[in-house]
Formats: C-alpha cells, structure tokens, sequence
C-alpha cells in the first residue's frame, strides 16, 4: 500500500490512483498520488504482511515538502506497527523504539525483508518446521495467473479452477513465501489467519474461503476473487464524500460482518476502507471483509497488549496496550467520520503525530459539511470514537441505533450482554438494585437493543435461563468460538442455572452505565434512576462496607464517606452514580506476545 493522496489542499481530493483488482487475499498494487515524493524503497502491504511494512524512512511525510494537508482521505502512512515492550508514553517513544529498524526488536516484529534485498535468513529459521498439513496438490485444482497485488510475506494472484465445483470459476490464490516465515511466530500468524478464514468464511460480507495447499516453498490460500475494487478507491473516485444514504448502506454492511467476527471471539485489528473489497463494478455491489492476516483470537475478559494496525484508524487503547473488540469498534467510527464528510478525524504528517492526536484530539464536528449533517449520524460517529473503549456502542448496538435502525433487518446476537449479565448475577444485591433502578431510565432508544436480544435468547413464558444464554450461543458458534474460548463464559453464569430471568431485569442485567454515561442525557437519567434507587433500594451503608462493596481500600474510606449522606446514612446522588460507574483498576489479564 502506497500513498493516496492530493496534490494541494485546493485539488481535487480525488488522487492519481491506480486501480485493480483483489482478491480475498487484501494485497494491493502500489498507490500514489502525482507528484507526491516516493520513499527510497516502495512501499507495499498484503494481508500476510504480520511485520513493519514501512519503507527505509518510515516517518515520511504523507505529502511532499511544502503542500498543506488535504481534507481528502488517504491510505495509511505506517501500515501496520508492533514493539517488543511497553513504552512511557505511546507517542514519541513508540517512535523511537520504530526508529531503530529492527535492533533489539522481537521476533514478531522484525521486518521480513523481499526477495533479492540481499538481507540473509536468520540461522534459527532453517531449523523450524514449516509444515502446515495442507494439501501439496494445488497445480492438479488450480491454474494461476497474473499477480494483482504484493506484499511483505508473498503476492496474490489470479487463479482459476481446474475440477470440481469451482471448475472454470476465478479465485484469488494468495501466496504466502516459506522462505520469509523466519519464526515461530509467524509460522502461527500464516496458521491462525487460514483458521480464522475457514471458519468464518460463511458469513456474506465476509470472504470466501476455498482452500489452502502447501508446497516446499510457498503456502497458497484460495479466496473469492473480488473484482470491484477496494472501498479506498470508492471514497476517492466520489472526491471523498459520500451520502447519508450511501454511507449508511456501507457502514451497515461493515458493522454486520464485524457483529459476526466478535461474536465468535476474532478481533480484526485492522480495519480500515483498503481492507473491504466490492464483490463487482456495480455500484449496489456488496463488500466483503479482507485481509485477516493481523486478527487474533481474543477471549471475553482478555486485554491485549501488542500494537498493531494502521496509523490513521488504530485506537487509543491499542497504543496504551491494553484493549479487546472495542478497537475494532474506534476503526469503524474513523471510516463513518470519512464517509461522512471526506476527511480524517486525526491527521498528522508523521505517525507519531497521528498517534498524539489520536491520544489527545476530538475530532472535528463544527466545520463543513457537519452542519448540514443530521444529529443522528453525529451522534453515531461520537459514539463509536469515545476515547474510553467502555462507552463506545458495540457493532450491535451501532446496527439499533437511530441513525441506521431498520425493523426489518435482523439484529445479530451480541457478546456484551454474556460478560454484563455474567457480572451481574455474580454481583451483590446491593449492587442489583442500583442496576434495576438504572434499568428504569433507560431512554426508548436504547430499549430497542434491549428487546432484540432478549428476543434472540428464545424467552419461554417471558422469561430465560442459563439454558436459554448457552442455546443461543451454541447455535451461532463456529471453530473460530472454540479456538477463542468464547463459551467459558456460560461456566461463570452458573448462578443462573436455577434462576429465571424477566425482561425487567434482563434490562438491569444486560445494560452498561458506562454507554449510558455517554449519552447526552446522562445527567436526566442518573437523576431519574437515582429517584427509583431511593423508593425501592436505597439503605443505610457503612463507609467500610461501601468500600468493601466497590472493592476499595481503606485509604479510599476519606472520599467514600463523601458519597453517604450524613443524616440518614444512605448513599446520595453522588454516591449512587460512583457506585455504578466504579472504580477504574488495571487490568493485569493482558496477553504479552
């Protein structure tokens, strides 16, 4: 992936821009605007690329000396990043540890040079075993053709069926070098990436996946070939601005295969308009998800802590090392932003300056076209770009709400509502009856995702048990759920073996206060739950057993005494909205990799 962008801030935003055609496989051919300065090596990215793919001067400018910032949109200076250890700050150190260009790297990161480069194969790879158990007969099933994209790892090529039920069919086959897998690791990333292709393939915005085969020297993955080019090439063509209505019909599409993804426990890490291709030229073509060379699986409760993706889209907690599904979440809010008024909400010249404002920036709404654009689709684009990953909405929910509700698309099935109902019924009943008078002010709007997942539990006779949380479950699961370990978490909701649960109180059990806080009217509904707390919850609390209760110390009993009222001992307005919002603590449960 090269550079896409204008020439000045007066041209046109559509850039100079090669188009082409990609398969599944995500590898695009070299993109760059006129006139924009190359680096001294090309850069180049493919969705096998699980290294640096930056050129010999990774913090080159996007745009040549002199020429301001376009508003239009581009690709990806940087395309994907990972160091060895956590740094100070997520900005300038990150940079300098990139800076060095492989000295003291792990081997995860280590760029794996191109053929002919002249850079010699690590010792220690010529001892690891490169057999992945794939079939060696790819030549007798499929005849290749030209290459349509390069990256890091290998090239995708054209391909066509020889037999069986993709005889005469085009496919995209994706060539993954042997010779450049130098670790352990990346041998996993080549494994993962063909598990998570197979078992997700079934979904329709997601790319088909046909086989993999193995020879002595290459890996090749068979993939639906898409032919209408990537949403990049779209946005560019539309001189960066698309319609409501259009940018509906795409953020609809990308939230539902993302919905599906988290589901099953895949994080994708690298979501951005390069990594969704149109099955067709047509313009009411649909889009499939590519380019799973960077996903992982990750569990529930599971805090990850390596740094990868791309500069423009990655996600505040990404760069602090420690985030989940919620990162996929910021990268779909960063494409609606550009879908929506043909600019980037975090714009830098540098990486480390796109780090920094996406640390430390609020995306702009007052300049044009925002005005012109309706409080809904605003009030969806805030909600998903909320620098605390807590408050921001779920691909699920994104798809209930205002902006993009259709009563007649069906809601998939979300895995917020597991880890909150699991927290809840192992909370205490002090606890419960906060939420329960929260579930009370819930605003209409957010009812509406409410009763879509009550319903997709299959109630009997208005009500659901454990029974109900594992059968919906079981039934979208695939071998990617598996390999996540996403069905442990119904071993943690025993409690509801022998309870039964209303929709009253699933509305308790399965809402956040932390999204609620997000809204607008936050400080309405606090007010009005609070009201609710006080007839049917509210009760004498020590200053220790409150801290107890929100897992404190005694150090902390000096500010908690400040949220108990002194005439009558019971918690105040205060008091109530610290309780359910709670104490923010580290989460150690982060995988090092």
């Amino acid at each position: 992936m090269g550079h896409c962008c204008s020439k000045d801030a007066s041209s046109s935003p559509v850039a100079k821009h090669e188009s082409h055609t990609a398969g599944g496989a995500g590898n695009r051919q070299n993109h760059q605007a006129a006139e924009v300065v190359p680096a001294p090596t090309p850069s180049t990215a493919g969705t096998n690329s699980n290294s640096n793919s930056f050129s010999s001067s990774p913090f080159q400018s996007p745009l040549p000396s002199g020429v301001q910032p376009s508003p239009s949109p581009a690709a990806t200076p940087g395309r994907k990043f990972r160091w060895p250890l956590p740094p100070p700050s997520p900005a300038k150190p990150i940079m300098a540890i990139m800076r060095r260009k492989g000295h003291g790297k792990s081997p995860r990161q280590g760029t794996i040079p191109e053929e002919g480069d002249g850079e010699a194969t690590p010792p220690a790879a010529a001892s690891l075993d490169k057999s992945f158990g794939y079939p060696s007969n790819m030549a007798a099933k499929y005849e290749l053709g030209k290459e349509v994209g390069r990256g890091h790892f290998g090239h995708t090529c054209w391909g066509k069926g020889k037999k069986g039920e993709l005889k005469g069919q085009p496919v995209a086959v994706k060539i993954i070098s042997k010779a450049k897998m130098t670790t352990a690791i990346s041998i996993e990333d080549v494994r993962r990436e063909v598990k998570i292709l197979k078992a997700l393939s079934g979904h329709k915005h997601m790319i088909k996946f046909h086989d993999a085969f193995e020879d002595a020297n290459n890996v090749y993955i068979v993939m639906e070939l898409c032919e209408g080019g990537e949403l990049l090439d779209r946005i560019l063509a539309r001189g960066g601005r698309y319609t409501e209505t259009d940018a509906k019909a795409i953020v609809v599409q990308i939230l539902s295969v993302v919905a599906y993804c988290h589901l099953q426990g895949v994080v994708h890490r690298d979501l951005k308009p390069e990594n969704f291709l149109f099955t067709s030229r047509d313009d009411s073509s649909p889009m499939k998800i590519i380019d799973f060379g960077l996903s992982d699986f990750v569990r529930p409760e599971e805090r990850l802590n390596d740094i990868v993706g791309s500069a423009y889209y990655v996600a505040p907690e990404v760069l602090h090392r420690s985030y989940n599904l919620e990162a996929d979440i910021w990268s779909i809010g960063v494409i609606a932003y550009i879908l929506l008024c043909g600019s980037r909400p975090f714009w830098a010249r540098t990486e480390s300056g796109i780090f920094r404002s996406v640390l430390r920036a609020d995306p702009n709404f007052d300049d044009s076209p925002w005005p012109a654009v309706s409080p809904e689709a605003k009030d969806f684009v805030k909600r998903l770009l909320n620098k605390d990953h807590r408050k921001r909405m779920t691909a699920v929910q994104a798809l209930t709400h205002p902006w993009l509700r259709d009563e007649t698309q069906a809601v998939p099935l979300d895995i917020l509502i597991y880890k909150l109902v699991k927290s809840y019924v192992r909370s205490t009943p002090f606890k419960r009856a906060a939420l329960k008078a929260l579930s009370k002010a819930i605003p209409d709007d957010e009812l509406t995702y409410l009763r879509s997942q009550f319903s997709l539990l299959e109630p009997r006779d208005g009500f659901v048990t454990l029974s109900n949380f594992k059968s919906a479950l079981v039934r979208h699961a695939t071998d990617a759920m598996k390999e996540s370990r996403v069905l442990d978490i119904l071993n943690v909701m025993e409690p509801l073996a022998h309870k039964k649960m209303g929709f009253e109180e699933f509305c308790a059990a399965a809402i956040s206060p932390y999204q609620l806080e997000a809204l607008d009217d936050w400080e309405n509904i606090s007010t009005t739950a609070f009201q609710h707390f006080e007839l049917e919850g509210n009760r004498v609390i020590s200053v220790e057993e409150l801290a107890l209760e929100m897992n404190l110390g005694p150090t902390a009993h000096s500010v908690v005494k400040d949220w108990i009222r002194s005439y009558d001992g019971k918690l105040n307005l205060l008091g109530y909205t610290k309780f359910l919002h709670g104490v923010t603590i580290r989460n150690s449960n982060a995988r090092h990799r």
